[in-house]
C-alpha cells in the first residue's frame, strides 16, 4: 500500500481561476499603462499615449481570452465575456483610454479573486505518513522485517506495541489492546480477543500480538480509506462563482443592448458604450471584495477559510454533518462520577487512584490525577510502581498495596452491580480502584475493591448554544456520523436535538452518508479524526477541529478551527452569510446602476470613455459596500465585560470545587434504600446535609447576590435569569426539608418509618435538581466567557497515541 502521491488529495481543481502570478503581474502592469498614457497626454504626446493605452488594454485582452476559452469548454458564459467583448470594442473604434480603464478593472477583480481562491495543499499527508511501510514476518522463530507490499494472505505478522497493524487479519496468540481511533473515531480502546478481526490502521496500545493476514496490503481497510479520500476528491465539482451565476442573465441582457444599440443608432460606438458601462465589475470587484473581507474576519475570530468559494458555501449551508468524538465532545475522558464501597469516600478512593496513577502516561489515568489536583486532594508518593499491558497500575501507596485498572471478571460486591449498570447507561469507563493482596499475584482476587471511577468522554460546553446559533442561521438539518456504539451517541442527539443519529459508521459509511445530504443541499461535515478525512472530503465544505494538530482532518477540510471552541463554527457560519449577503447586495445594485447606464449609453448621450469613468464611480461604491464585510455584524452573542467574566470565572471553579458535592447526595439516599434507616445511612444523610448547609447553599446565594445581578444589563435583563433564580428557591426548599427531617430524627432518636419514603424523595429529587441546574449554568452562563487561556491544547493525534503506547489500560 503506497502513501498519496503529492497533490492526489486534492479535492478540487478551479481552472476558472487564473494562476497567482499571472493575476498579480496584470495587475501592475494595466496600471502603469493607464498612468504612462495620462503621463503622455499630460505631456502633449497623444500617439505615445493611445498606445500605451492599447498596449495595455491588448496585455489584458489575452489572458481574458483564454478564461473565456476555458469556461466555454466547460458550458459557461462567464462574465469575463463581456470583459473581453468590451475590450475588443475599444481597440476596434479607438477608445483606447476606456480599454486602458476596463483592463485595470479586470486585472483588478482577477487579483482581488486569486487572493481569495487561494487553497492550501489537500495530499492528505496524515494519511500517508500515518501508512506502515514495512512489517514483521514471522517463519518459525525467527521474525523478519519485509516491505509491506511483500506480505501475503496467510502470512504471520508480528505487532509490537504501540506499532500499526499494517493489514487485516485475525488474531493469532494473545488478545489485543487497540487503539481505533484512526478507522473508527472513538477514543476508547477496544478489546479484541484471539481469532477475532483486526483492521489495518489501528495501534497497539497493548502487548505484542501476532496477527494472521487475511489480506494484502492493497486491500486492506486502511488502503480503502486513503482510497475513500482520493475518490470523494476527485468527485467534487468546482463550486460556480457568484460572478458567474449572476452572469447568466446579465451578459446575454447587455449583449442584446448592445446589438440594439448598433443596429438602432447605427454607431459601433454606442455599442461599444453600452459594453464598457456593461463591464460587469460590480461582479468582478464587489463580490471578491466581499468574500475577501469575509475571509479576514473569520481569521480573526480564529477560523482558517482556504477559499472564497468555501466560504460562498458556508453561506448557503442547510445541512451540518458532526462526528462526535472530538467534535461535539471534548475528544479527552473525565472523571463523572465515583462508587466506593461501604465505609469509603468518594475523595479517599479518588486519592488513592491518584497517587497510584501518578507515574502512567495512560489518558485514563491522566484524567483520574487531573481530577484530583483540581479538587485539591494531596498526592502520596507510590513506590514499587508495576504497569500491566491492557491491566492497569499496582503500587503501593501509603504502605498498602493499591491497584487501578480494569479486572479479570466484574468484582462480585452487591454494590458493584449498579455501577456496572450505570457504566451501561452512560456510557462510561469504569475504573476499579482494589486496596491489598500480593503484588506478584497475576489476578485481583487477594484485594478488596474499595472503588470505582466512572471516566467520559463529555459533551462540549458550547455545544448546545453553538447548535441553537447555527439552527438560527439557517440550517435545516443537524446529522451526527459517529463510529461510536449506539446508546451513547443517541444520549448525544437527546441531548442536543439533533434530526438525525447514525453509530457505529465506518469512514466508508460516513463518506456514503455525507454524499447523500449533499445531493439534498449544501452540506457541512465537522469532524477531527483521520478517520473524518473522507467525509470531510466528500462534502461541500468540510470544518476541522484543527487545534489538536496537523491532522488528515485539517489537510482535507476547506475550514479549519484553529482554537479548540465548537462556538467559532456558529461565528464563522455568520460571517459567510453576511459577506455573501453583502457580496449579493454590492452586485445587484452596481448591476442595477450598470443597467441604468446602459440605457443612456444606448441612446448615444454617453460616451465610451465618460462611461469607463462613470463605471468607475459604480465600482467605487459598491466596492465600499463590500467592505463592509470587514467590520462586524450585529453580534448573536453576549459580550461580558471585565467584572462580570471575572464573576463568571470564579463561580466556574466553585462549581467544579463542588463537584463531588452531588454524589454524596446520592450515594447516601442509596445507603438509605438499600439498607433503610441504619446507623450508617443516617451519617450518611448528615454528611450530605453538612456539605450542602456548609458549601453549596452559600455558593448558590453568593451566584444570586452577586453572579446574576452582574449578568442582568449584558443578558438584556432578569428574564434570562429568572428560570435560574426558581431553581435556587426549590433547591433551598429542598434543602430545608433534609434538614427537618434530619433534626426530627435527632430528636426521635431515629428515623420514623413514614419519613423514609419522603426522604429518599427529597434528596434524590435534590441531587437531579443540582445536576439540571449545575448543567444549566454550564452552557447559560459559563460558556459566554472566553477560557482562561485560548491556547490551542498540543494534543494532537499520534500524541494521544503515544501516550498508549505505554502499557494502557481498559
Amino acid at each position: 500500500m503506497s502513501p498519496v502521491a503529492p497533490g492526489e488529495g486534492r479535492r478540487r481543481t478551479v481552472t476558472a481561476v487564473p494562476t497567482t502570478w499571472l493575476a498579480w503581474s496584470l495587475l501592475p502592469a494595466t496600471v502603469l499603462a493607464l498612468l504612462g498614457g495620462l503621463v503622455a497626454t499630460w505631456a502633449g504626446a497623444g500617439r505615445a499615449a493611445e498606445l500605451t493605452w492599447a498596449a495595455g488594454t491588448v496585455a489584458a485582452l489575452v489572458p481574458s481570452l483564454v478564461w473565456v476559452a476555458a469556461a466555454l469548454r466547460r458550458g459557461r458564459v462567464g462574465v469575463d465575456l463581456l470583459a473581453v467583448l468590451s475590450l475588443v470594442g475599444t481597440l476596434l473604434v479607438g477608445e483606447y483610454l476606456a480599454g486602458a480603464l476596463i483592463a485595470v478593472m479586470v486585472a483588478t477583480g482577477r487579483a482581488l479573486e486569486s487572493a481569495a481562491e487561494r487553497r492550501a495543499s489537500r495530499d492528505l499527508r496524515a494519511l500517508s505518513e500515518h501508512v506502515p511501510r514495512t512489517a514483521r514476518r514471522r517463519v518459525g522463530d525467527v521474525a523478519d522485517v519485509v516491505a509491506l507490499d511483500d506480505v501475503e494472505v496467510g502470512d504471520l505478522l508480528v505487532v509490537g506495541p504501540g506499532e500499526v497493524v499494517p493489514v487485516d487479519g485475525r488474531i493469532r496468540t494473545s488478545a489485543a489492546l487497540l487503539d481505533e481511533s484512526v478507522v473508527t473515531g472513538e477514543s476508547v480502546l477496544v478489546d479484541r480477543a484471539v481469532g477475532e478481526s483486526v483492521r489495518s490502521g489501528v495501534v497497539n496500545a497493548g502487548g505484542a500480538f501476532e496477527v494472521h493476514a487475511d489480506r494484502i496490503a492493497a486491500d486492506s481497510t486502511y488502503a480503502g480509506l486513503v482510497r475513500l479520500a482520493q475518490e470523494a476528491g476527485a468527485e467534487s465539482a468546482p463550486i460556480v462563482r457568484l460572478a458567474d451565476r449572476y452572469a447568466a442573465w446579465f451578459v446575454p441582457l447587455a449583449l442584446a443592448v448592445a446589438a440594439a444599440a448598433w443596429i438602432v443608432g447605427g454607431s459601433a460606438v454606442r455599442a461599444v458604450a453600452v459594453l464598457v458601462v456593461a463591464t460587469p465589475c460590480p461582479l468582478l470587484l464587489a463580490a471578491p471584495v466581499a468574500i475577501v473581507s469575509g475571509l479576514s474576519r473569520a481569521t480573526k475570530c480564529g477560523v482558517v477559510v482556504r477559499s472564497g468559494a468555501a466560504l460562498e458555501s458556508l453561506g448557503r449551508a442547510r445541512t451540518l454533518v458532526l462526528d462526535k468524538t472530538g467534535t461535539l465532545t471534548q475528544g479527552r475522558p473525565r472523571v463523572i462520577d465515583v462508587a466506593t464501597a461501604p465505609g469509603w469516600t468518594p475523595s479517599e478512593v479518588v486519592r488513592l487512584a491518584a497517587s497510584a496513577d501518578q507515574v502512567s502516561p495512560h489518558v485514563l489515568a491522566a484524567a483520574i490525577v487531573a481530577h484530583a489536583r483540581t479538587n485539591g486532594m494531596t498526592l502520596s508518593v507510590p513506590s514499587a510502581v508495576v504497569e500491566e499491558p491492557g491491566r492497569g497500575v499496582s503500587a503501593v501507596v501509603e504502605g498498602s498495596l493499591v491497584r487501578v485498572g480494569r479486572r479479570s471478571a466484574p468484582p462480585s460486591a452487591s454494590w458493584t452491580r449498579s455501577v456496572a449498570a450505570r457504566a451501561l447507561l452512560d456510557g462510561a469507563t469504569v475504573v476499579w480502584v482494589g486496596r491489598g493482596g500480593h503484588q506478584d499475584s497475576t489476578d485481583d482476587e487477594g484485594d478488596d475493591v474499595v472503588g470505582a471511577i466512572l471516566l467520559r468522554d463529555p459533551l462540549r460546553r458550547d455545544a448546545t448554544r453553538t447548535l441553537r446559533r447555527l439552527r438560527t442561521a439557517g440550517l435545516r438539518r443537524l446529522v451526527l456520523l459517529t463510529g461510536d456504539r449506539a446508546t451513547p451517541a443517541r444520549e448525544v442527539g437527546a441531548m442536543l436535538g439533533l434530526d438525525d443519529v447514525r453509530a457505529e459508521q465506518s469512514p466508508a459509511d460516513k463518506v456514503a452518508a455525507v454524499r447523500a445530504e449533499r445531493e439534498e443541499a449544501v452540506t457541512v461535515m465537522v469532524g477531527d479524526g483521520v478517520n473524518d478525512a473522507p467525509a470531510l472530503a466528500a462534502a461541500t465544505v468540510g470544518v476541522a477541529m484543527g487545534s489538536r494538530g496537523a491532522t488528515a482532518a485539517s489537510e482535507a477540510a476547506d475550514v479549519v478551527l484553529t482554537v479548540d471552541r465548537l462556538d467559532r463554527l456558529a461565528d464563522v457560519m455568520g460571517i459567510a452569510r453576511r459577506s455573501r449577503r453583502l457580496a449579493v447586495q454590492s452586485a445587484l445594485v452596481g448591476m442595477g446602476l450598470s443597467l441604468l447606464a446602459m440605457a443612456v449609453a444606448a441612446v448615444g448621450l454617453l460616451p465610451p470613455a465618460a462611461g469607463a469613468l462613470l463605471q468607475e464611480g459604480i465600482d467605487v461604491a459598491v466596492i465600499l459596500n463590500a467592505l463592509r464585510a470587514l467590520r462586524p455584524g450585529r453580534p448573536d452573542t453576549v459580550t461580558l465585560p471585565a467584572d462580570a467574566e471575572a464573576l463568571v470565572h470564579r463561580f466556574e471553579a466553585e462549581h467544579r470545587d463542588l463537584a463531588d458535592a452531588l454524589p454524596a447526595l446520592r450515594d447516601a439516599a442509596d445507603l438509605l434504600a438499600d439498607q433503610g434507616a441504619t446507623p450508617v445511612a443516617l451519617d450518611a444523610l448528615r454528611e450530605a446535609d453538612r456539605v450542602l448547609t456548609s458549601r453549596l447553599l452559600p455558593h448558590e446565594h453568593a451566584e444570586e447576590a452577586q453572579l446574576y445581578p452582574a449578568l442582568t444589563a449584558p443578558l438584556g435583563g432578569t428574564d434570562a435569569t429568572a428560570p435560574m433564580t426558581r431553581a435556587h428557591v426549590e433547591i433551598d426548599r429542598l434543602a430545608r426539608r433534609l434538614s427537618t427531617h434530619l433534626d426530627l430524627a435527632a430528636a426521635a432518636g431515629e428515623l420514623e418509618h413514614g419519613q423514609v419514603d419522603d426522604l429518599l424523595a427529597t434528596v434524590y429529587g435534590l441531587h437531579a435538581l443540582l445536576r439540571l441546574h449545575f448543567a444549566q449554568e454550564e452552557e447559560e452562563y459559563f460558556a459566554l466567557a472566553q477560557p482562561m487561556s485560548d491556547t490551542p491544547r498540543q494534543t494532537d493525534d499520534a500524541t494521544r497515541a503515544g501516550r498508549r503506547d505505554h502499557q494502557p489500560r481498559s
